[in-house]
């Protein structure tokens, strides 16, 4: 899989062929093994600074990013833990706003390794072990740690007293881990998702979220009641709209904050959650002005990304070429929002993923349709696609047959293949 990542420091290397053997035994759901693998560490996961804490389908990562550029404009030393990497597993663990070196990525994951042996970790457990050792080992004003999957058994869920958690936009995704049958659990699939995501809830500590369907909320209510925890939903607690400008209101006040730099219409509700997360917790302070600094500046990968000139999109010179990572529809339809004509799309997606999340909503509107392969991973062929689609063994050549016209053109499907895609554009993450 992408995910065990390679490295050309051999000593990264050597930990990252261990991760790769490691995997989520069948079945297995839960945290009882991260919290064995953590004590055995000095469970460091108690000796971290404010935490702010985020899940959802989709812009939980965007979030972060916003919330790391608000708190450092701010003049705060800030750790960051994302997923999943891009190009390199660095990327994974930013150590007050830097990568985390070579030097201590190795070392970081040969302690967790070595402690965990005989428990049999995931590499999702190993990971956040190994990320959380060393935001505890490295001073900093606060923490923002993303989600990786669902919320309630994600390895990161660990953390015991968040300065704030939030909730991002919420979809149908990953089902065969977040919709498994289980008594006690909501029937309703988007309700389901809801519970699972407000997991990460914590007594006393605000949880923050968007505005969700009727079943969804009620969840979300219920599950921070049964926690006591304060609940602070978008259109009732606080409200966000967007136009020139975010205006953004809540029982503290009124605060006007400029458009993200970051495209497409939904940053701006990323960027929203992101201040309300600031705005409803006591732990970190931060100035209205760097908040707007920070909505204004922040960058995230692969997001709705316009790729420079490199040695990739030299196969089509001139043109526009976009980059996405999203691979299921709430994606879909804000790529969608986001290209208001038609455009040609560059494909790829994993065999588990539906092709109709990203085509569907594009399909009036594609110019050509060429489907590549996911390096390194089981991935959908044309078939899957439909007629209209014409096969490439890689984004190079999909990219040098696309006609010659003044049309955008979109890679999209898998942040996999976005990773293989800025890595062969020469912009690797830093």
């Amino acid at each position: 899989m992408k995910d065990f990542a390679r490295s050309d420091d051999p000593a990264v290397q050597a930990q990252l062929d261990r991760l790769a053997r490691l995997s989520l035994p069948q079945g297995r759901f839960g945290l009882d093994t991260i919290r064995a693998l953590l004590a055995r560490l000095g469970d460091p996961q108690k000796r971290l600074p404010p935490v702010f804490h985020v899940a959802g389908t989709n812009g939980k990562g965007s979030t972060c990013a916003y919330l790391r550029a608000i708190l450092e404009t701010d003049g705060k030393r800030v750790h960051t833990a994302t997923k999943p990497h891009l190009v390199r597993y660095n990327e994974r663990i930013r150590i007050a706003g830097a990568l985390i070196s070579d030097a201590e990525l190795a070392e970081r994951l040969r302690t967790v390794l070595d402690a965990g042996e005989d428990l049999g970790p995931s590499f999702f457990e190993v990971t956040t072990a190994a990320t959380l050792l060393a935001f505890a080992e490295s001073p900093a004003d606060a923490c923002v740690i993303e989600v990786g999957l669902g919320g309630r058994f994600d390895a990161t869920n660990v953390i015991e007293r968040p300065a704030a958690c939030g909730i991002a936009s919420l979809g149908i995704d990953h089902e065969a881990f977040l919709l498994v049958p289980e008594e006690g659990t909501p029937d309703e699939p988007i309700a389901r998702i809801a519970f699972e995501k407000a997991g990460i809830v914590r007594p006393g500590r605000p949880l923050v979220t968007q505005a969700y369907p009727e079943g969804a909320a009620l969840e979300i209510e219920r599950v921070a009641m049964a926690a006591g925890a304060p609940l602070h939903v978008r259109g009732q607690d606080w409200s966000a709209s967007a136009g020139e400008a975010i205006e953004y209101a809540d029982r503290h006040g009124r605060l006007t904050l400029p458009m993200p730099a970051l495209p497409g219409a939904h940053q701006a509700d990323n960027a929203a959650l992101a201040v309300a997360m600031l705005r409803h917790q006591d732990f970190v302070s931060v100035s209205a002005e760097a908040m707007a600094e920070g909505v204004r500046g922040a960058i995230w990968p692969a997001r709705l990304q316009r790729l420079a000139a490199g040695p990739l999109t030299a196969h089509v010179p001139g043109r526009e070429v976009w980059l996405d990572g999203g691979h299921n529809p709430d994606a879909g339809a804000a790529i969608a929002r986001h290209f208001g004509g038609r455009l040609h799309l560059v494909v790829g997606m994993l065999a588990n993923k539906n092709p109709e999340a990203i085509v569907g909503p594009l399909e009036t509107r594609l110019a050509s349709l060429s489907v590549v392969p996911v390096p390194g991973s089981e991935s959908h062929g044309p078939q899957a696609f439909g007629h209209r689609a014409r096969p490439f063994d890689g984004v190079a050549e999909a990219l040098a047959a696309v006609p010659a016209d003044d049309l955008p053109i979109l890679v999209a499907g898998s942040l996999y293949l976005a990773g293989e895609v800025l890595r062969a554009n020469g912009q690797i993450p830093d």
